[in-house]
């Protein structure tokens, strides 16, 4: 008999309890008392006194760079100052008030150091954990190869603060530096495959190859329900495809599409196929022409993806030239380190009839108020939030730093260059194939930089040994008597000498005469002829280039940047410089565990601190963005019904109307049915409305998606009595963790009762936002759950067992080299300054949020309801309602857009609630800065008077943002009715200190009706 899991929810009362007061799953939470009575956090102003910097009052023998005060913006006496503000006068005052009791659990963490490492402890203490990684050359391959990040783009891109400080560009006016970078990626990517459109990036290849998968799928009306994937593809993209593909019903079928058999095998099958994946080169570098395969699926109305290797097709004839649909890969190997498996940005390539149907973003090319022309992002993020479960991907990231470096890399190197490294990598690999041929069978006829080799009187175990041993090489074992190699751009003459004696027992010295690509495999276009590809290709020259683009862009280096749901706090120096670390950054990810030591002992004690933090028992660093922590937190719900014989049954997800869209579009992609639940009107989840729909659909209940604090900022009372309610009806709770920030040290998803939650550590746990990627997002669960935590195809995951979900993403760990910046983060602020992290966020939010109350009107805040109402301030964000000001002619919009001429990014416009602004400030800023921003709103809000009352100045609104050349070029100031100095000058702060729009407001309708994805071409330019 199958027990149901109502029934087991149901059952039992008797908790049970592990050292980290994790329960199991008949009973959810402790209570607010018993935690309290075990350990709780000292969060008084007394305390943070001391914890902000424990040597004000007297020296001693400890170090003195200690980490939070560099950290956490106000000082102890400007907290005191904002307490007053308050009506308060310490901060567990402050929080009693904030928090309702029965959330506050205050638990203490028992994250070591409890003081936290001082920053240049965490310096030694990274370089002695990367010590224990092992650097080698690996030539494994499998989608990953050695490159060389040029030292003026690692420097000036990869090291800058105005690259990695900076939001993904919404706010195109201060934003055309990055938006023009990612322009030359999508313009780079177009020129090598030959399609007409590619987006910005993507998270990996093997995401990309799913999203390729799902979009051919939704292409046939999801009626055809079998997805045709090469049998010579990476293993580890056809596990992630495999993985998204189960939740939706569709079949993958593996074929060798390179064969005659496997070419018949399709053909009987063709009428049910929605698409067909190959690879090019294969995964073991053979080279082949797919056109009969891109023949016959278009005769059958189906999808042809080609993944593909960038630097190859600077030579090889591009995927367009045997019918692809869509090319996809990984920019990686174009100047981004292995970083054990990331981050790498991802491309995505189609024709333009599938251009409303591309995942992820695409920067086009508009013009502005002045007609100038100017770059916006496009279509395709809006459109697939505001599809929501209808949407057809989930992605709201991308990987932009990545993809900025991989741009600029060709443009630094230019076609020439780029041909030359990839002339040279395929003399170096045909030199050896020569050589082994004499000893042993090279499996493929064709190849560029990979060769797969038959072994002869040697097993793949031997070889391997020696490799490594005698010549410091990895290489890769395909079977017991068969090994591969792939050669790359870091490949030397010693190497080349070295893998020849390995392989056939004789030193010889290579011919100083590399052998050519055969004529038949090469393309004959030119690649990348545009202007920006052909300039800039000494160092002086890329410097002022990389200048020049981040000179034009607002970042934290800038100002604060205060978006509502997006915690863009400090980036600490000392985080940052962890991804520069060779042992953390160069090591490829499927290299033996023995020689990632390092990273073992990173991943067990992050995992160990975020267990810690979120109140659960196990965790997986895998999915690489919130969008697919969200969708691995779900996968991971639906595996445990699978595992009670529930799957099938259990299909709903309830989900708040005022979730982020990439709640609903995730519930789709794992194959569940959306049921929307309603919202009160101070903000809070209709707990009635809950309760009759969690009853209703009791006998297939899945699961509910929850924000916490809610997505209004809000700390809802009614959390646990939710939570418990879909318990009593059998499904599992998902705590979306984007507002973790506000939960650290003072709450958390397992104290509350959740079952599973994702953390966006480029939020939360300060990984840069990168200008739009990259991201991270641990998934945290309780102990029913961690049997099925993902597994790899190539790697051991610390939760393998046979009942794991299979892979998310390429990589065991996702974009693990970034998580020693996370990692840092929680050791240097240790158990007793995090706590105060959040304390400070909500501290700043309320302050700021009482200063501009007597100017605008604030969503849902009441300052009369008790505390356990929730109302009474918000969490860490609060939304300014701008809806009044909408019949006078004023939007959200015109406020944002004004915003910038003050020296500031814009706050979360129209999310959640349209017509409104959603302000977040983090801890990370100090009073002085909150108060220039207050002081900007309040004039503002004058401005915003003037218009109502048909005062000229008024129009200042309309016209922001003012860019230097509309303030000196200009000739219609006389007819504005407002001068040069109101517009660019508003508060005298910004005479000393202004970061200048570069263009005026986007028209963002011309850019949706001229969709222009590419840079223009040397013709385009003559012509004009």
């Amino acid at each position: 008999m199958i027990r149901t899991t109502r029934s087991l929810l149901r059952s039992s009362s008797t908790p049970r309890f592990s050292t980290r007061l994790a329960v199991s799953p008949t009973t959810y939470c402790v209570t607010p008392t018993f935690a309290r009575l075990l350990a709780t956090a000292n969060t008084s102003s007394e305390n943070y006194a001391k914890v902000y910097n424990p040597n004000a009052e007297k020296v001693s023998l400890a170090n003195l760079d200690t980490f939070a005060r560099r950290h956490i913006g106000p000082t102890p006496k400007n907290v005191e100052k904002m307490l007053k503000t308050l009506g308060y006068s310490n901060l567990d005052e402050f929080l009693s008030s904030a928090v309702p009791e029965h959330v506050l659990i205050k638990r203490k963490l028992q994250i070591q150091p409890n003081q936290g490492f001082t920053e240049q402890e965490m310096l030694r203490h990274l370089h002695e954990v990367a010590g224990k990684n092992k650097i080698y050359k690996s030539f494994i391959g499998k989608g990953y190869a050695g490159t060389i990040l040029p030292p003026v783009i690692q420097r000036n891109l990869l090291e800058s603060p105005e690259w990695y400080t900076s939001y993904t560009p919404y706010q195109p006016e201060i934003s055309q530096g990055r938006l023009q970078s990612l322009l030359n990626y999508q313009t780079m990517i177009t020129s090598l495959t030959g399609l007409d459109m590619a987006n910005a990036s993507l998270l990996d290849e093997g995401t990309a190859a799913a999203e390729a998968m799902s979009l051919s799928y939704h292409h046939s009306k999801n009626k055809k329900k079998v997805y045709v994937v090469d049998s010579e593809l990476h293993p580890q993209t056809i596990e992630v495809i495999q993985s998204r593909a189960g939740n939706i019903n569709v079949e993958i079928k593996e074929l060798n599409l390179s064969t005659e058999d496997g070419f018949q095998e399709l053909s009987k099958i063709v009428k049910d196929v929605c698409g067909a994946l190959v690879q090019y080169p294969t995964t073991n570098g053979s080279i082949h022409n797919y056109s009969k395969i891109g023949d016959l699926l278009h005769e059958n109305k189906a999808i042809f993806a080609v993944a593909t290797d960038l630097l190859a097709l600077t030579l090889l004839k591009p995927p367009s030239e045997f019918g692809a649909d869509i090319a996809l890969g990984t920019s990686q190997r174009f100047g981004v380190p292995f970083g054990y498996g990331g981050p790498h940005a991802a491309f995505f390539a189609t024709s333009h009839k599938y251009a409303r149907k591309i995942p992820g973003r695409i920067v086009g090319v508009s013009k502005d108020r002045l007609g100038k022309p100017a770059l916006r992002l496009a279509l395709q993020t809006r459109e697939q939030h505001i599809k929501r479960e209808k949407a057809t991907s989930n992605i709201c990231t991308a990987q932009a730093l990545l993809a900025n470096i991989s741009a600029n890399y060709a443009v630094y190197h230019g076609p020439e260059g780029l041909k030359n490294i990839a002339k040279r990598v395929y003399g170096f690999t045909t030199l050896l194939a020569n050589e082994i041929k004499s000893k042993h069978e090279i499996v493929n006829d064709k190849w560029f930089d990979t060769l797969t080799i038959k072994l002869s009187g040697v097993s793949a175990d031997e070889i391997l040994k020696n490799a490594l041993e005698r010549y410091g090489i990895n290489l890769f074992k395909v079977d017991d008597s068969t090994v591969s190699l792939q050669l790359d751009e870091t490949v030397e003459k010693q190497d080349l000498i070295n893998l020849i004696e390995l392989f056939t027992g004789e030193v010889i010295e290579p011919s100083n005469e590399l052998p050519s690509v055969p004529q038949e495999l090469l393309r004959t276009d030119d690649i990348l002829p545009h202007e920006v590809f052909n300039t800039h290709h000494s160092e002086t020259s890329m410097l002022r280039y990389l200048h020049h683009l981040q000179s034009k862009d607002l970042s934290l280096a800038n100002s604060m940047i205060p978006l509502g749901s997006c915690t863009m706090k400090l980036n600490a120096t000392v985080e940052m410089q962890s991804l520069s670390i060779p042992g953390f950054n160069s090591i490829h990810p499927f290299v033996p565990i023995d020689q990632a030591q390092g990273y073992k002992q990173l991943v067990d004690e992050f995992e160990k601190d975020l267990n810690d933090i979120t109140g659960f028992d196990a965790t997986t660093s895998m999915p690489n963005s919130g969008a697919q922590g969200e969708y691995t937190g779900l996968s991971l719900i639906r595996q445990y019904h699978k595992s009670r014989g529930e799957y099938e049954q259990r299909n709903i997800c309830l989900i708040p109307v005022s979730a982020h869209g990439t709640n609903p579009a995730s519930a789709a992609m794992c194959g569940l049915k959306v049921v929307p639940v309603k919202c009160l009107d101070n903000g809070s989840i209709d707990l009635k409305d809950l309760k009759e729909k969690a009853e209703k659909h009791a006998a297939n209940l899945c699961s509910i998606m929850i924000t916490y604090p809610s997505t209004y900022g809000l700390f809802e009372p009614g959390v646990k009595e939710a939570i418990d309610i879909v318990h009593q009806n059998g499904g599992l709770v998902y705590l979306d963790g984007a507002n973790m920030n506000a939960q650290v040290g003072l709450t958390s998803p397992g104290d509350l009762g959740a079952d599973v939650c994702h953390l966006n550590i480029h939020k939360t746990f300060a990984l840069s936002h990168g200008g739009g990627g990259p991201g991270q997002a641990p998934v945290c669960v309780k102990e029913h759950l961690a049997p099925f935590l993902p597994k790899h195809h190539f790697v051991n995951t610390p939760h393998s067992t046979n009942e794991n979900i299979k892979a998310v993403n390429s990589a065991p760990y996702g974009s693990a080299s970034v998580i020693p910046v996370s990692y840092s983060y929680i050791k240097m602020l240790g158990a007793d300054a995090l706590p105060y992290a959040s304390t400070i966020a909500m501290l700043n939010a309320n302050y700021i949020l009482a200063k501009l109350e007597p100017h605008y009107k604030i969503l849902f805040i009441d300052h009369r309801a008790s505390t356990n109402a929730g109302l009474k301030h918000c969490a860490h964000e609060f939304i300014l309602d701008l809806r009044e000001f909408q019949k006078h002619g004023i939007e959200a919009i015109d406020v944002a857009k004004r915003l910038q001429d003050y020296g500031f990014h814009a706050p979360t416009m129209s999310f959640p609630v349209a017509g409104t602004l959603m302000i977040e400030p983090t801890e990370s800023e100090n009073l002085e800065e909150l108060d220039r921003f207050i002081e900007s709103f309040i004039s503002i809000r004058r401005e915003i008077d003037a218009y109502i009352k048909g005062d000229p100045l008024g129009n200042v609104l309309k016209n922001a943002p003012h860019s230097q050349q509309d303030i000196i070029s200009s000739t219609d100031w006389d007819t504005r009715g407002y001068t040069r100095e109101q517009a660019a000058y508003p508060l005298e702060f910004l005479k000393e200190n202004k970061c200048w729009p570069t263009v005026s407001r986007l028209d963002d309708t011309y850019g949706d009706l001229n969709l222009i994805c590419t840079c223009p071409s040397v013709e385009e330019l003559a012509e004009e």
